[in-house]
């Protein structure tokens, strides 16, 4: 497994009865979905969250955050977390309510 299931199920947990939110293998961990766009995800060392690049910002400012680089060059709009920073109810919580916030304002993906 490339990601920690535990971490993975906070996330179920925080997400449990949104409508539009699913599940999907991707980035080598598991992301999270809100009617076809992402919201967070876990992967090997950590999490990820989309809180678009108007949020991006606010979502740094969090202790923990950093610009998410998987190819080594930052994708805009998204941040990596640490897995102690994700594990952090409170965090975890804004990031998730900043990424839902973008998603929920982009038209849905049929």
């Amino acid at each position: 497994m490339a990601y920690d299931e535990g971490l993975a199920q906070m996330m179920r947990d925080d997400l449990e009865g949104i409508d539009g939110i699913n599940e999907k293998k991707m980035f080598g961990g598991l992301c999270f979905l809100y009617r076809g766009h992402m919201v967070c995800g876990v992967h090997k060392g950590g999490g990820m969250f989309r809180p678009g690049k108007e949020r991006e910002a606010e979502a740094l400012a969090i202790a923990g955050a950093a610009p998410l680089s998987f190819t080594g060059r930052k994708m805009g709009g998204m941040i990596e977390t640490t897995e102690e920073a994700l594990a952090d109810d409170a965090k975890r919580a804004k990031w998730i309510e900043l990424s839902l916030t973008n998603a929920k304002n982009l038209p849905p993906k049929t």
